[in-house]
């Protein structure tokens, strides 16, 4: 956990804190909104839980945070039972894992319990009690990493679970030539019958998003909810490889039907079909305007 004597200044007097190793990465803040802020591009508490439903969240988010910048004064007793919530159902059969990953600048991770294997969405920390939930919940068939950025402990858990590592083959490194199955061009990818792997170049050269029961997008560094802006977005300023193709990915995406952006960073959004067509053409806009 944290170190007290580090403390911020900022969080308000009780027993949840944050200390100053915080790097501002947002976990804290969307998971457990109730008790965490952000102020002076850092995270801190600004509300102490007052009930059981409050404190298993900042719990969660002390689990999750990847620089371990969050603490309490007392020992938390109750902290084995915050591990045995993650990771934290969403909707259906689509979990968040938690457990975040300072190699990957903070990115969620999700699993998805499915019938024909399960499969982890970009890489959490191998963290000892995430990985014997995994194994509780059916372990791991698949690990379909988006992008070349988040693919933190991705070795620990393809050597634990033997499972099958799916990434693109412009995105593959030194550190991932070993991945089991490489894609290759610009055609979608069918996993499953109801798992679609499309590509959307743009963030990186090889970066791909994963299309659940045509309702669950699991979308990387390539798409997001802004809480500043109340809308999708696309970020130009961490767009590595080209911005005009990852406009033309976005436009073809759009093409798609889904109800669920479950983002590697930024918010997760959550609407029906033709809200989210209409938020995907703002964005795009706003894509084009920049």
């Amino acid at each position: 956990m944290a170190n007290l004597k580090l403390r911020r200044s900022e969080n308000v007097h009780g027993d949840f804190y944050v200390d100053n190793t915080c790097i501002d990465c947002d976990t804290c803040r969307w998971m457990a909104p109730e008790v965490f802020h952000s102020i002076d591009e850092q995270s801190a508490v600004y509300h102490q839980p007052t009930n059981s439903t409050e404190r298993l969240a900042a719990l969660q988010a002390l689990l999750s945070c990847p620089t371990n910048s969050i603490g309490t004064v007392e020992k938390p007793e109750d902290i084995k039972i915050a591990q045995e919530t993650l990771p934290i159902l969403i909707a259906e059969n689509v979990y968040h894992c938690g457990y975040h990953s300072e190699k990957s600048f903070a990115a969620a991770s999700y699993f998805i319990q499915h019938p024909a294997g399960n499969i982890l969405v970009d890489s959490p920390s191998f963290s000892a009690p995430l990985v014997k939930r995994l194994e509780e919940m059916g372990g791991v068939a698949y690990m379909y990493l988006t992008h070349r950025d988040d693919i933190a402990d991705h070795q620990n858990f393809a050597e634990h679970f033997h499972c099958q590592r799916v990434l693109h083959t412009d995105d593959i490194t030194a550190s991932t030539r070993n991945v089991e199955i490489q894609l290759t061009g610009g055609e979608p990818f069918a996993l499953t019958a109801d798992v679609l792997i499309i590509p959307v170049p743009g963030h990186s050269q090889g970066h791909t998003v994963l299309l659940y029961q045509n309702k669950f997008l699991f979308t990387g560094d390539h798409l997001a909810w802004s809480n500043n802006l109340q809308q999708l977005v696309a970020f130009r300023d961490f767009c590595w490889y080209s911005w005009s193709e990852q406009i033309k990915s976005m436009s073809k995406l759009a093409d798609y039907s889904f109800e669920w952006v479950l983002p590697g960073h930024g918010r997760r959004f959550h609407a029906d079909v033709d809200t989210m067509q209409q938020e995907m053409k703002k964005c795009i806009e706003s894509m084009k305007a920049v």
